[in-house]
């Protein structure tokens, strides 16, 4: 149940069990498994089950302390979250009375993490974690099932028959969704929300020999701190490489397929440590993969269209499953832009590790100011060649998904790409000139695309994209949408490129006509109409149905007078509902 558990002699534990999705997975099967069988012994670690069931329940209830305190590591995951509602609804079912209430509470929050961060049933906003063959419709994402089931707001049937999140809620006799959570996820007003999540871990810090955390209680020097730091994906982060090699040493992680990749870097400092920790800060923007530190994320939603972006989130470096931005404006019609990390691959589907779509070779600077963006990509490193680091190289262009035939109506004016789906209209501009990029179906996968969906802008990894969505409420006809946006004045600044041949980026000044005039900067201040808007915000979330700091014990949510107080210092819920006239 755990890596640090023994193994029998020859035996290799392939599982992954340090992200946020799996701790829960793991500690809720050991609590469940050792409750079951109280006396039997366990064969692996010897133990009784009663001794495994109260370890499963103590990393439960410190993983509950995290979330509570942190917010989810794996932001807004469309493929994650799924994992934690599956162990949570089963920890509030079969749980002991105290543990099943905190599960109930966290349960709450995931779940009202999803119901503002939908429309159509799509979860199609910012993620933490995510792959293309979950974000590019709503009914490839694993949460699809739990949104329909919950608040039904997709038609699209379901997708399959065992789906273990829907099914293990749809039979929940102990747990009941709160009204309030499934009136916001079916609200009809249209609203921004701003959401900070994650813990501080700022790998561009000078470095140090005695780098110190700012989170309280949890060192780089202690062993008990790998379960916390790894499942924020600070495997190579240079303040915890000591303790991260330890580790592998100790517990002969390096033979396992998942630790096999990073053996590179530790030959290339021949082990030691000191020299490691040197090597990963100089390396810092390229081999944190997967790093998930303090996120903020701002969302626009109507009941046609919603807009979603991770601000300023570790701008210019490369992420394997990172997805910074999308438009989405139904289960189908969505858009989103990646620098590519390699070329389309042959095959029949999708997979994780494919980063043409999944992922992205560098992350662009973003800012949203409601339901207009700026992402503006300029690799802070090389794209590595042949050899140890090839793996996290990137292409010369960047790339819009933005399938043609999901959208009823498509159109170009300019630089602009145009797309209505329903009432929902969306408009993408790129700075560097685009065309439509031909796939063989017979070769690389389309799912089941056979019209233009490729978007490429060629001529370099850096280049300024801008995103306006709009609905019909607000702009009658998507003539009037069109008209606006490809009217709106668009000024660019190429900043140049540095000594050391990287791009500086760009100074960007965007016309809004619905939200004013946006100037934005790959180094500078996100301003409207001269003023300076934070990028970065102290609420865990803030939008109209309520706004709660980041680190308060008590969260309120609102629609009229349905209401929900979660307090996760004392794991107490409170909801409260009109009675419905018969």
């Amino acid at each position: 149940y755990w890596y640090t558990d023994p193994l029998p002699a020859g035996v290799v534990d392939d599982k992954w069990f340090w992200s946020e999705n799996h701790r829960i997975i793991f500690h809720t099967l050991e609590y469940l498994a050792g409750r079951a069988l109280p006396r039997m012994t366990f064969a692996v670690t010897g133990e009784t089950g009663r001794s495994h069931a109260d370890r499963g329940r103590r990393r439960i209830e410190a993983w509950l302390d995290e979330k509570a305190t942190w917010g989810f590591s794996e932001w807004h995951s469309d493929v994650y979250y799924q994992e934690d509602i599956e162990a949570l609804t089963l920890l509030a079912e079969h749980g002991e009375h105290d543990l099943a209430r905190r599960a109930a509470v966290m349960l709450d929050l995931f779940l009202y993490d999803l119901a503002v961060h939908q429309v159509s049933g799509n979860n199609g906003v910012t993620h933490g974690r995510s792959y293309m063959k979950d974000k590019s419709r709503a009914a490839d994402q694993d949460v699809f099932g739990t949104v329909k089931l919950l608040f039904g707001t997709s038609d699209q049937p379901y997708t399959s028959r065992s789906d273990a999140g829907a099914t293990f809620l749809a039979t929940a006799e102990r747990y009941r969704l709160p009204e309030v959570i499934r009136r916001v996820a079916t609200s009809e007003q249209t609203f921004v929300d701003r959401t900070h999540m994650g813990a501080p871990l700022d790998l561009d810090q000078p470095f140090s020999t005695d780098p110190q955390s700012e989170v309280p209680g949890v060192s780089f020097t202690d062993p008990a701190a790998i379960p916390f730091w790894w499942e924020r994906g600070a495997l190579t982060a240079w303040q915890t490489v000591p303790l991260t090699l330890a580790t592998i040493d100790e517990h002969d992680l390096f033979e396992t397929s998942l630790f096999k990749p990073f053996k590179p870097l530790v030959d290339i400092s021949g082990g030691d440590p000191a020299v490691a920790r040197q090597l990963a800060h100089a390396l810092r923007c390229i081999i944190n993969v997967g790093v998930l530190s303090e996120v903020d994320t701002v969302t626009w939603r109507s009941p046609h269209a919603m807009l979603s972006s991770a601000q300023d989130f570790r701008p210019g470096c490369f992420g394997q499953q990172y997805h910074a931005w999308q438009a989405t404006l139904d289960e189908d019609a969505v858009v989103l832009t990646t620098l590519p990390g390699n070329e389309p691959r042959p095959g029949d589907r999708w997979v994780d590790a494919d980063l043409y779509w999944s992922g992205t070779g560098a992350m662009p600077r973003s800012a949203q100011q409601g339901a207009a963006a700026v992402h503006l990509y300029a690799p802070k490193f090389a794209a590595p060649g042949p050899g140890p680091l090839e793996s996290f190289s990137y292409l010369p262009y960047t790339h819009a998904y933005f399938p043609t035939e999901r959208f009823d109506e498509v159109r170009q004016v300019g630089n602009w790409t145009l797309g209505r789906a329903g009432d929902g209209y969306v408009a993408l501009w790129s700075w560097r000139p685009t065309t439509w990029r031909t796939h063989d179906a017979a070769v690389t996968f389309t799912n089941g695309l056979t019209q233009p969906f490729d978007l490429v802008a060629e001529g370099g990894a850096n280049n300024a994209w801008i995103v306006e969505v709009g609905d019909a409420t607000a702009w009658g006809s998507f003539d009037a949408f069109a008209a606006a946006v490809t009217a709106a004045p668009v000024e660019v600044t190429d900043l140049g490129v540095a000594a050391d041949g990287l791009p500086q980026g760009f100074d960007v000044a965007y016309g809004s006509p619905t939200e004013g005039q946006i100037g934005f900067s790959s180094t500078g201040p996100l301003t409207v109409d001269g003023a300076d808007v934070p990028l970065h915000t102290a609420d865990r979330f803030d939008n109209p149905f309520g706004t709660t700091a980041f680190g308060a014990t008590t969260i309120e949510i609102a629609d009229g007078d349905t209401t929900l107080s979660l307090d996760t210092g004392n794991w107490t819920r409170h909801a409260e509902a009109p009675r419905r006239r018969r």
